[in-house]
């Protein structure tokens, strides 16, 4: 006998690859209530969400299809009509406005300026209210009679006029003071975290080459930062899509339609008119702009994550 076979005879057969139905089988049985409260929570109520959006439900679900009646009927509203507007005023104000100021932010904090942990406290903590509470706090502070523009007033400036909530044409724009103001705080921390990944040798090659800061962060810092700015595009997008909060806390949708979002729509019709039908088209078309949002996000992570 070969040394080799004598080895083989002491070690015994050779042990097969693991299967992969059996490779981490604890993890996969842990994970199975997670995926069943998944599967039947949101996939499930999704699809009969969508099943009913095309019957004429009101207070309870029924099974008489309409056909595309329901929507019809949303797309004729001026109501619909008129959130959709706003939310779109407020979804372009919002992605551009906030990402520039957290990612200002963040640029300020990377420098390594003196309280640092102060600062990024006091930025970060709007976003740990809740949007009721940051309402509040901006319906006062935008009030005319003893906010900022009656403290304006009292100093002397009698022409000065600020009052947003109480214009229909401009409503919109104080509500998007208040998201901002709690929404810059957690882009900055994300951006800042970015940053901090980046390597040190790239800003020294960029002073060595002679290269500004800003034109360094234009043409070499953002573009390496694409994962980072996708995630905030997605999170800020997230919440734009579900704003609802704000607008309750500030307005309650006035001066009459002027301040109306899509999920106050859905809830008035679901809750308030007693109207299933309707209200599920409108939260289908929510669905539907999340879906449109959430597939260049993952297009782009599947080809990172392919390219790598």
């Amino acid at each position: 006998m070969s040394v080799v076979d004598h080895r083989t005879a002491i070690a015994g057969p050779a042990k097969g690859k693991p299967n992969r139905l059996t490779k981490n089988l604890s993890s996969k049985v842990a994970a199975i209530p997670m995926i069943l409260t998944a599967l039947v929570v949101f996939v499930g109520c999704t699809i009969w969400t969508i099943v009913y959006s095309f019957t004429s439900s009101r207070l309870l679900p029924k099974g008489n299809f309409v056909g595309l009646d329901q929507y019809e009927r949303l797309w004729g509203s001026s109501r619909w009509l008129i959130s959709i507007s706003n939310l779109m005023w407020y979804g372009v104000c919002s992605l551009v406005l906030t990402l520039v100021i957290g990612f200002t932010l963040a640029a300020l904090l990377d420098r390594k300026i003196r309280f640092e942990n102060t600062f990024r406290s006091i930025f970060l903590f709007p976003f740990a209210l809740s949007f009721i509470v940051t309402g509040l706090v901006w319906q006062w502070i935008l009030n005319p009679d003893y906010g900022l523009q009656g403290v304006v007033r009292s100093w002397g400036w009698e022409s000065f006029s600020f009052d947003p909530l109480y214009n229909p044409d401009i409503v919109i724009f104080g509500i998007l003071i208040a998201g901002i103001w709690q929404g810059s705080g957690l882009i900055m921390c994300i951006m800042l975290a970015g940053l901090r990944g980046i390597d040190e040798d790239i800003w020294k090659a960029a002073r060595v080459d002679g290269i500004g800061t800003v034109k360094t962060y234009l043409v070499v810092i953002i573009p390496m930062m694409r994962p980072v700015f996708v995630t905030s595009l997605v999170l800020i997008a997230a919440g734009i899509i579900k704003l609802y909060d704000l607008v309750v806390a500030q307005t309650s949708g006035g001066p009459g339609l002027s301040s109306q979002v899509p999920a106050m729509y859905v809830y008035d019709y679901m809750f308030k008119a007693q109207n299933l039908g309707q209200g599920f088209a409108a939260s289908t078309m929510m669905l539907l702009s999340v879906v449109i949002i959430l597939i260049p996000y993952i297009y782009l992570q599947f080809k990172g994550t392919s390219r790598g």
